[in-house]
């Protein structure tokens, strides 16, 4: 892939949980992104927020709903942390960053949020009751035009946050979540590793990349125990991880050339299901046995039955959804949107947070 490095590292923090490395959509002129909003159903809030929305997390007591935000990128220095009210979406609170922010977790207590800061090369540590950033590790890789490693997506377990690397060949960093200090660093990890999901069934990590592999990585010491190429020598860029746990399946997107969501044995890695259609992040429902996956080209979120894979709702949230959310009873689905993108890298407006009200 030839482009400078700037736009490269860009459109390698856009693919969090959502826009596609691979995004072929053309930006479209402001003009035209100023149609009328298309009537909401009763059971979605929407909510225009900020332009860099990227991932979110939920406070272990529902009462708080945290956005990672980039904001702009042009002529726009740092990020943001929305605090928004999870039932009305009002903005509780804002930490104001220095840094650009994108994926996205939460500590099991609440106290602390952990953004990572793609274009940089680091992840914050944020106290949720102030706003303050408390920490910050800053990785020292650097790739052959001396750029930071992107670092995309985050996943806390076990005290540590893994961390995936933009790169190639790509790691994952392991940060003890108290101290922010690299305890581990997992190798050759493939080309650009994207997603990162952990099995309390299997005990293992699962980490996607964009050559097309989910490694299998036991996080007792670090170690790639299983390579799997679900799609062979097919062009793919497998994206983010799902599981349900019942089955023992692994749901894994990929909006590249592909265009599918891969059904994986999650003891195998053999090809149970391939279900067709351009798909970003992905989440499964075990209290409702229901699928979710965004649909960045069509504008689409749809919600599957977990055992037919049949379409059982769509939502119309153009003109891109991207990350997904799920609360903790499973009856409330978060949404980020996201605009298009002009040449010069600006935005056609800003991005939207949405809520969906499964019972509805």
């Amino acid at each position: 892939m030839k482009m400078k490095t700037s736009v490269l590292a860009l459109l390698a923090a856009m693919a969090l949980a959502g826009c596609s490395t691979h995004n072929t959509t053309q930006a479209q002129p402001v003009a035209q992104a100023q149609k009328p909003a298309a009537q909401l159903p009763a059971n979605v809030v929407k909510r225009e927020l900020a332009s860099g929305l990227y991932e979110m997390s939920l406070s272990p007591q529902g009462d708080a709903l945290y956005v990672a935000s980039a904001e702009g990128f042009k002529d726009v220095q740092g990020g943001v942390v929305y605090k928004l009210d999870p039932t009305t979406l009002k903005t509780l609170g804002a930490t104001h960053t220095d840094l650009k922010n994108f994926g996205m977790t939460i500590s099991p207590d609440g106290k602390t949020v952990y953004v990572t800061n793609s274009l940089d090369g680091g992840v914050s540590a944020i106290d949720t009751s102030t706003g303050k950033v408390l920490a910050r590790a800053l990785f020292p890789e650097r790739n052959e035009k001396d750029k930071p490693f992107g670092a995309r997506e985050i996943l806390l377990h076990n005290g540590n946050l893994y961390i995936g690397a933009v790169a190639d060949p790509a790691l994952v960093w392991v940060v003890n979540a108290k101290t922010m200090k690299v305890k581990a660093r997992i190798k050759n990890a493939g080309k650009w590793v994207t997603g990162l999901h952990f099995s309390e069934q299997t005990q293992r990590l699962y980490v996607a990349n964009g050559a097309g592999e989910i490694l299998v990585v036991n996080p007792r010491n670090n170690r790639i125990e299983q390579r799997w190429k679900p799609l062979g020598d097919k062009p793919a860029l497998l994206l983010n991880i799902a599981e349900d746990a019942d089955t023992g399946r692994l749901l894994v997107t990929d909006n590249s050339k592909a265009k599918t969501t891969l059904v994986l044995d999650i003891h195998s890695g053999k090809v149970v299901k391939e279900i067709a259609g351009d798909a970003l992040a992905v989440k499964f429902n075990a209290k409702r046995h229901e699928i979710y996956i965004t649909q960045r080209d069509s504008g689409k979120v749809l919600s599957l039955d977990a055992t037919s894979y049949a379409v059982k709702q769509s939502w119309d949230l153009p003109p891109h959804p991207n990350s997904l959310l799920l609360s903790a009873d499973g009856q409330t689905l978060f949404v980020t949107v996201k605009q298009g993108f002009n040449k010069d890298h600006s935005t056609t407006g800003p991005d939207s947070v949405v809520r969906i009200d499964l019972n509805k």
